[in-house]
């Protein structure tokens, strides 16, 4: 006898699948006797070898990186954007190829180095076109976004309750940041102030209150509960 859903081997006594909690008879059948397959409590291991896909994308991320060293290596041995290409490469790895390489993927941790990932990628691009707005944009519109998201990936990750606080909070900051992100859009490049994020800012704002509202009243928690049948 087999799982209807994912295809493990039942017992003549199971009721639920182990491994995936799906029913195995209808209740109004009546079961047969026999042992279980599987302790009480375990499930049987069904895990894949992920260490060879993982080597797997890390050889096509290697065969990328091959592919535009020689697109771009010149007769004379001279590179134009090989380095944009490779440090866009290994942004792309650190992103989403590196946490596949561990067991616990604690994203309190991958998180921050990610957008550190990034930081250093964004200087090197100012350092090569010989630019002058990493300091002054690039460097506080990344940290205050970093910050922004660290702070709720960790307050969701460890917070049992509360989480609709987490998500107005949210809200509220990226509102602050996007106009943070045009005040030194205007301060760095010397444009004129159009006010545009104060549009935005009013829009997260008010999902915010939404949020909050929904965190502290529970009879709206449960009206729209029935609303939206969740």
């Amino acid at each position: 006898m087999y799982c209807v859903k994912c295809g493990v081997k039942l017992g003549e006594s199971e009721r639920k699948c182990p491994l995936c909690n799906t029913a195995v008879y209808h209740p109004d059948i009546e079961q047969g006797g026999g042992e279980p397959l599987y302790p009480r409590g375990k499930k049987p291991n069904t895990k894949a070898n992920s260490k060879v896909f993982n080597e797997i994308l890390a050889m096509l991320f290697a065969i990328a990186a091959l592919t535009c060293t020689f697109s771009d290596l010149r007769p004379d041995g001279k590179l134009n954007w090989l380095g944009f290409a490779l440090g866009g490469i290994i942004l792309a790895y650190i992103v989403f190829a590196l946490p596949l390489w561990f067991k616990k993927r604690n994203p309190v941790i991958f998180v921050p180095c990610d957008f550190a990932a990034g930081v250093i990628y964004l200087q090197y691009i100012n350092w090569v076109t010989d630019g002058d707005w990493f300091l002054t944009f690039a460097l506080p519109v990344a940290s205050g976004l970093a910050l922004i998201v660290c702070t709720v990936v960790t307050l969701l990750r460890y917070l049992h309750k509360g989480k609709l606080y987490v998500w107005g909070g949210a809200f509220a900051a990226f509102g602050g940041w996007v106009v943070l992100l045009e005040l030194l859009l205007c301060v760095t490049f010397d444009i004129a102030m159009s006010w545009w994020s104060f549009y935005s800012l009013a829009v997260m704002l008010i999902f915010s209150y939404l949020l909050f509202h929904l965190a502290i009243s529970e009879n709206a928690r449960e009206t729209l509960k029935r609303k939206l049948f969740f």
